[in-house]
């Protein structure tokens, strides 16, 4: 887009917000519902369009737009009550809280999951009474400008919902511009650093959902057949591209040699090639400089040290397709123990106590999710109160849910979506005071 392009697109959100901000919920209620019912009769179409533009395979591209409907129709039957007068009670006749929509909210989004995450802000933020400006990653456009359309077609106002096609480089732009009230980011470190730094700089909300290397912790008690089955659908979701994946195995070492049998035997069973495919497990990496990078970590990882039980090598041929990997005796200061790994890689460690097992999990800059299996409830205690992330999952992989919050600590960003909590990011919370 021209620079003038740009401009209008703004003026134009500005505009929109005046009026939106005012219309009643059951109206933003009522489209959001019409975008679910879209996406939902559109599901197989809009599945094919991320699957040719990053690769994942159809069948989860499909249960992607599926899960979007799902997002909009919670929002479109909670909202009214996330959004109702807080009343508190003081020494004031009338003491209550209300909350506001902000205005235009800038979405900086990534290409892994290119409808799931721009629906977990859009919806929220939509319904709170905001208006969108969404600047996809630049391989996905088409994605970006069919979610447009979704919005338009379900009837938000023209304006409500605007994708600007424009490079990274001119983000930091917009976030200064006093028409943006407030920006949302998922994406990598460096992008979340540039963004923080940006906002910070303008005194603007934002919220930050970045990388993660989470741990998926087993013990003795875990019922090892399903965790196995877990493990490997955790760590490969997305072709592996996922900053909730799965991405440190830390087995205690009573069990370690089962797991790693049965786990190596299931990674390598899976089914490697065209995306499209129904029989496809993994399909290519979204780009082919996510597989230099991969290929880079793996290599460094086992050159410091580090054992390759299955893969480790790019497949020959056209295609940006990596094996699923399995990475043991793994070197702490390797790639694999301190970077996301964004691939279908594994990493295993082994511990001899429940306690080992937190203090290596936390040995870590990131703080998204994180798994344990156990059957032990003093277990299961320290790990949900000593597990330093935002989400912590017993006996079961990591997944998003609109229902429950979602979000990480330290670098793994900061700001929480979804349930009442992210709608409430975007909002002015306004005391008000009645004597």
């Amino acid at each position: 887009m021209t620079a003038a392009e740009i401009e209008q697109k703004l003026e134009t959100a500005a505009t929109a917000f005046a009026a939106f901000c005012h219309s009643p919920l059951s109206e933003r209620s009522r489209w959001l519902i019409q975008a679910a019912e879209i996406l939902e009769s559109e599901k197989e179409t809009l599945g094919r369009l991320m699957t040719l533009e990053m690769g994942k395979p159809f069948r989860a591209a499909v249960q992607e737009a599926e899960k979007c409907a799902v997002g909009c129709r919670y929002y479109a039957e909670h909202a009214a009550a996330f959004l109702q007068d807080e009343v508190i009670a003081t020494s004031r006749a009338s003491s209550f809280v209300r909350y506001q929509p902000l205005g235009p909210v800038l979405a900086v989004m990534p290409w892994n999951f290119p409808f799931w995450q721009v629906f977990r802000f859009a919806a929220p933020g939509l319904m709170a009474g905001n208006v969108g400006l969404l600047k996809h990653a630049s391989n996905v456009p088409q994605c970006a400008l069919a979610i447009e359309d979704v919005f338009r077609r379900a009837g938000f106002p023209d304006g409500v919902f605007q994708t600007l096609l424009i490079g990274a480089g001119q983000v930091n732009e917009l976030i200064a511009d006093p028409r943006v009230a407030a920006v949302t980011l998922t994406g990598s470190l460096a992008a979340g650093q540039s963004v923080a730094a940006a906002a910070g700089k303008a005194i603007k909300k934002s919220v930050l959902e970045l990388g993660g290397s989470d741990p998926f912790i087993i013990m003795p008690s875990a019922d090892l057949v399903r965790a196995v089955q877990a493990a490997v659908q955790a760590r490969t979701i997305n072709n592996g591209q996922s900053c909730i994946a799965a991405k440190r195995f830390i087995i205690h070492d009573r069990v370690a040699s089962e797991f790693i049998r049965l786990f190596v035997a299931q990674m390598g069973a899976l089914k490697v090639g065209d995306p499209m495919d129904p029989r496809t497990d993994i399909g290519p990496l979204a780009t082919a400089q996510v597989l230099v990078d991969l290929q880079k970590q793996v290599d460094e990882t086992i050159h410091q040290g580090a054992t390759c039980l299955l893969g480790g090598r790019r497949l020959e041929g056209p295609g940006n397709f990596f094996p699923p990997t399995v990475l043991a005796s793994i070197p702490k200061n390797s790639p694999a123990y301190s970077e996301e790994l964004f691939g279908p890689v594994a990493s295993i460690f082994t511990v001899n106590s429940p306690e080992a097992a937190v203090q290596l999990a936390n040995d870590t800059c990131f703080g998204l999710g994180a798994v344990a299996w156990t059957h032990d409830v003093r277990e299961r205690e320290l790990f949900i109160n000593e597990l330093q992330s935002g989400l912590v999952f017993i006996n079961g992989m990591v997944a998003s849910d609109p229902r429950l919050p979602f979000g990480g600590i330290k670098q793994s960003g900061y700001g929480r979506e979804l349930s009442y909590h992210g709608l409430r990011e975007f909002v002015n919370a306004k005391t008000v005071c009645i004597s």
